[in-house]
């Protein structure tokens, strides 16, 4: 093979791996690394190095274990009713501010008056929080929405949105709405299930509950 051509190789599998290393999301961080180390595994034995491929192929190994835990795991899911503004609240919003300020504007939510107030276990752990305003008498509106990046991995939206169905419609409630200009909130909330509709005029997106 050409030398040219595989020292590329070489920079490309090199390249991929450091990306890896700047996943927040430790799934996205095992997969990328893997495509990385068997990219690197090749291009070792390509060049002669038989420890370089060895050792590449052995992350890839690590990769698929630990990525066939994170899939076949059975994890503990819960929402918990935010009872007041309590100083755990504060601090949690506090710590996560500059992240949650990607997506909403906190200045602009008043948690104490929002009808649902959730935090989001992911086997006891705190993975994020869920705040809706009363958009109409059957609707609500997803003020805040937010998983730290450590569990941002689609499984947490999906028991909200999926598993959660008869919380939301015990309260009286048949219908979330949403309205955000971010692209990466809009393509969550797509894969979660929303529709672009127009309501009342202005765009937003729209899901029924039931």
């Amino acid at each position: 093979m050409d030398q040219q051509l595989l020292e590329w190789i070489g920079y490309i599998a090199s390249l991929i791996v450091l990306v890896s290393l700047l996943m927040s999301s430790i799934k996205k961080l095992r997969w990328i690394n893997l495509f990385g180390a068997l990219l690197f595994g090749a291009y070792g034995f390509m060049i002669g190095s038989t420890p370089t491929g060895l050792m590449n192929f052995g992350i890839v190994i690590i990769d698929i274990y630990y990525l066939m835990r994170m899939y076949l795991s059975k994890e503990y899911l819960r929402v918990m009713p935010i009872e007041e503004d309590t100083e755990y609240l504060k601090y949690f919003l506090k710590f996560y501010e500059k992240d949650i300020g990607k997506y909403s504007d906190l200045s602009k939510i008043d948690i104490s008056e929002s009808k649902i107030k959730l935090y989001l276990l992911r086997n006891m752990n705190p993975a994020g929080i869920f705040i809706c305003n009363e958009y109409d008498k059957h609707t609500l509106e997803i003020a805040l929405d937010y998983v730290i990046p450590l569990f941002r991995d689609f499984k947490i939206g999906s028991f909200v949105f999926g598993k959660q169905k008869i919380y939301f419609l015990s309260k009286g409630y048949d219908r979330f709405v949403v309205f955000t200009e971010n692209r990466d909130h809009i393509r969550y909330i797509k894969k979660m299930g929303f529709i672009e509709t127009k309501l009342n005029g202005i765009l937003g997106y729209a899901k029924d509950i039931n």
